[in-house]
Formats: structure tokens, C-alpha cells, sequence
């Protein structure tokens, strides 16, 4: 299995970046997508997540109503727009995959994407 994120970039306060993260090596289609950012000295948090068919969605309040999660399953690719930036999202960015297969869950990671907010 192998999650490559990109899009990161350093971007103004205010400003809008879309990250992607592209997905091989495993069936995309049925696995819970989710992005999670952890930023120097703190631990990683949640993002956004989506459901494997894309009808569900979450996001952390911090990012409520700013941030936006997508998938197409057809290019094995989650994205996440992220509009309005304010410093404090500041982070590395990681994509995971999840799902629960015989009761146990199976989770696989990319290696980040660098989001920096200048104020």
C-alpha cells in the first residue's frame, strides 16, 4: 500500500491551497479516507474524514466550514481544499486510510505534506 501526498506549499494568511493524495497498492474504494496535520511540538490531530462511498464527511471544529474533504474514487484520490488559512494551520498534512477487516482495522499512511501559513 502506498499514500503520496502533495500540494503543500508555504501560502499567505488568508489564502487557499488544495492538497491531494494519491492512493495505490490497495482497494481505495472501500477504505475510510482521512486527513490529519501535526504541527512541531504537538500531537497529530484529525482533520477531515470521508466515507468510502463519499456520502459522509467530518471535520474538526477548528476547520469547520473552511476546509473541505473529496474523494474520486476513480483516480484512487482523496483531496482536501483548504480555504481561509490562518497561521495556526501551520503542519505537516497526512493522508490514512482506514477500514475494519475481521475485526481488526488496517491503516496505512503517506509520508506528509508541508502547509505553512504566513501571517
Amino acid at each position: 500500500a502506498h499514500l503520496v501526498e502533495s500540494g503543500g506549499d508555504l501560502v499567505q494568511f488568508g489564502g487557499s491551497l488544495r492538497l491531494s493524495c494519491a492512493a495505490s497498492g490497495f482497494y481505495f474504494r472501500v477504505y475510510d479516507m482521512s486527513w490529519y496535520r501535526q504541527a512541531p511540538g504537538k500531537e497529530r490531530e484529525l482533520v477531515a474524514v470521508i466515507s468510502s462511498g463519499g456520502g459522509s464527511t467530518n471535520y474538526a471544529d477548528s476547520v469547520q466550514g473552511r476546509f473541505t474533504i473529496s474523494r474520486d474514487n476513480a483516480k484512487n484520490t482523496v483531496y482536501l481544499q483548504l480555504n481561509s488559512l490562518k497561521p495556526e494551520d501551520t503542519a505537516m498534512y497526512y493522508c490514512n486510510a482506514k477500514r475494519l477487516r475481521a475485526g481488526a482495522w488496517e491503516n496505512y499512511w503517506g509520508q506528509g505534506t508541508q502547509v505553512t501559513v504566513s501571517s
